[in-house]
């Protein structure tokens, strides 16, 4: 029941690795067609469940958090628990594809 939350260098730390819910971090950029079109569905995973907190991650503004994870392409959903990345999924796709990729469905 939340909103899509925002996160930057600064912010990287409290939010994602410091969490003690797990985490979704949508890695995107604004030149990027495909997070564009997954947008409403991480903003939809976003209200629908309380039990993870959901952000975003622009890659264009914060390339050290990408660069870390072995980001290369995008979008990138990842799902971080206990401040460790755990699973992840690549590329546009159904809500349905995006949980079970990362074990939530």
């Amino acid at each position: 029941m939340a909103d899509v939350i925002e996160i930057t260098t600064d912010t990287f730390q409290g939010i994602v690795l410091e969490s003690e819910k797990p985490v979704i971090v949508d890695f995107w950029a604004p030149w990027c067609g495909p997070c564009r079109m997954i947008a409403p569905v991480i903003d939809e995973i976003a209200r629908d469940r309380d039990d993870v907190v959901v952000g975003k991650v622009n890659v264009d503004e914060a390339p050290a958090i990408a660069q870390q994870y072995g980001i290369q392409g995008i979008p990138f959903i990842g799902l971080f628990e206990n401040g460790q990345l755990v699973k992840n999924a690549v590329g546009a796709m159904p809500r349905a594809g995006i949980e079970q990729a990362l074990g939530l469905s």
